[in-house]
C-alpha cells in the first residue's frame, strides 16, 4: 500500500495546488479525485489495479502529514502501515492510516475525511468530453524550453497556445507588452486557431513531475487541455479549462 500512497502524494500534493484527495473504491476500480481550490485544475486519476485497502469513499486531507509519514525515517525499514477502520450504521468503512516502526515505540495516525465531508469539500465535477484536435507527447526538451520561456516572461501567469502548420507554439505576452514564443512540438497534425490562453504555473508543474515517456498533453479548439501521466501504478488525467 506504500507505494500507492507515495504514487497519490507524488501526483497531487507535490505540484503545490493539489491539496485533497477523494477515493472511490470498489471491488474492480480505486478512483482517485482532486481540484485545485481555485478550480482551475481538475485530476481524475484510476490505479493500474485494484486496491483492497482502499474500499469506500474517503478523503485525504493535509496531504502533507500523510507524506511526512510515508517519508520519516522511523518508517524507512520494516514498518507497518495500516488501514484503520470503524463500523458505521452497519458498514465497515476506512477511518485512516497507522503507522509504526519496527521497535513499535514510534507511531502516528492519519485520519481520513468521511464521505459527507470530501463530498462537501470536493463536489463531483464531470468532465463531457470534448474533442482533442491536437495530441502531443512532449519531451524532456520542450518542457525545459517551455521553463525557460516561463523564466523570461515570469510577468505572464498566461501563455496562447496555437498551431502553426505542423508546429505547436506556445506565445508568452502580446504586441503591447515584453513577450516570447518557442516551438513546443512538430510533426502535430490538427489545428489550433481560437485565442484560448493557459496558465502557467500549473501546467508547467505537471510536466515537470511527468515521465516524459508515458505523457500525453491534448488540446482542444474548445477551450480544454488535459495532461495524461501514466506511473505504472495508476493513470492520472489533468483538465485544465482555457482562460478567455
Amino acid at each position: 500500500m506504500k507505494d500507492i500512497l507515495q504514487d497519490i502524494v507524488s501526483h497531487t500534493h507535490n505540484l503545490g495546488f493539489l491539496n485533497i484527495v477523494k477515493i472511490t473504491g470498489t471491488d474492480e476500480t480505486t478512483k482517485i479525485d482532486s481540484m485545485a481550490d481555485d478550480r482551475t485544475v481538475v485530476m481524475f486519476g484510476e490505479t493500474a489495479n485494484p486496491q483492497p485497502e482502499m474500499i469506500g469513499v474517503f478523503g485525504m486531507p493535509q496531504l502533507n502529514k500523510l507524506k511526512y509519514n510515508l517519508e520519516c525515517p522511523e518508517y524507512k525499514e520494516d514498518a507497518t502501515i495500516e488501514l484503520m477502520t470503524a463500523d458505521r450504521n452497519g458498514e465497515t468503512i476506512p477511518i485512516g492510516l497507522h503507522f509504526e516502526n519496527k521497535a513499535g515505540d514510534f507511531k502516528n495516525d492519519y485520519r481520513f475525511m468521511n464521505t459527507e465531508i470530501i463530498n462537501e469539500k470536493l463536489k463531483s465535477t464531470t468532465f463531457r468530453g470534448v474533442k482533442w484536435d491536437v495530441e502531443v507527447n512532449p519531451t524532456q526538451s520542450s518542457v525545459q524550453r517551455f521553463s525557460f520561456q516561463a523564466a523570461a516572461n515570469s510577468e505572464h501567469a498566461t501563455f496562447l497556445a496555437k498551431t502553426d502548420g505542423d508546429k505547436l507554439k506556445f506565445t508568452f505576452g502580446d504586441m503591447s507588452s515584453h513577450g516570447g514564443e518557442f516551438i513546443f512540438a512538430i510533426g502535430v497534425t490538427g489545428t489550433l486557431n481560437k485565442a484560448w490562453t493557459w496558465p502557467v504555473a500549473p501546467i508547467l508543474s505537471i510536466l515537470k513531475i511527468a515521465d516524459v515517456n508515458n505523457t500525453t498533453m491534448s488540446l482542444s479548439n474548445e477551450g480544454a487541455l488535459q495532461i495524461t501521466l501514466d506511473s505504472g501504478l495508476a493513470v492520472y488525467k489533468y483538465i485544465i479549462p482555457a482562460l478567455t
